[in-house]
């Protein structure tokens, strides 16, 4: 069992039930899902297609599924079932040493990284981040990339608003930026 996971259930949880008044910790904010997505840009060249499969399956340590367009939009050079992207859904340990090492080594090797934005948050508690560069990650290389690209991450939550989505990602060490006034 992961470490982040077994610190949730016996002390992040509990807590976080008092805080926000809940009956049961079944009823407490919990993550339910993490997606890691990044998208190709106009180039249709297959060998950035395969480096990007490379990076996300190194990244989640498991295989990343092509995504592809659904419509044909002639002003962005897109076809119907042309590839546009690739992302990976991570569920259970995977996801939970997943947000781990985000939170304890990726957050941390980002080049001026000043705090996450409270905004980063939406209205109904799920958490998206957008990295500029996969470099961040300790899984890949620098010396062995070809070509930088970004990535999003989505964390999914069972959060009902904005307040609790935040509470839970604070309880996990979450590193936000503190409020300038």
């Amino acid at each position: 069992m992961s470490e982040l996971k077994k610190q949730f259930q016996t002390s992040i949880a509990p807590a976080l039930k008092e805080e926000l008044g809940r009956k049961s910790l079944l009823n407490t904010p919990t993550i339910t899902k993490v997606t890691i997505n990044s998208r190709l840009s106009s180039k249709k060249d297959p060998k950035f297609i395969e480096t990007i499969l490379d990076t996300l399956g190194r990244i989640s340590g498991q295989k990343p599924v092509e995504t592809k367009a659904r419509q044909s939009i002639a002003g962005f050079k897109v076809r119907e079932g042309l590839v546009v992207g690739a992302m990976v859904t991570l569920r259970g340990e995977r996801m939970w040493d997943f947000v781990s090492k985000l939170v304890n080594v990726v957050f941390p090797r980002i080049r001026d990284f000043r705090g996450i934005p409270e905004t980063a948050i939406d209205s109904a508690g799920n958490f998206n981040y957008g990295f500029r560069e996969h470099i961040a990650f300790p899984e890949i290389s620098v010396d062995a990339i070809e070509k930088i690209h970004g990535l999003q991450v989505t964390i999914t939550t069972s959060a009902e608003n904005k307040e609790e989505g935040l509470a839970l990602f604070k309880s996990l060490k979450f590193p936000f930026k503190k409020n300038e006034k």
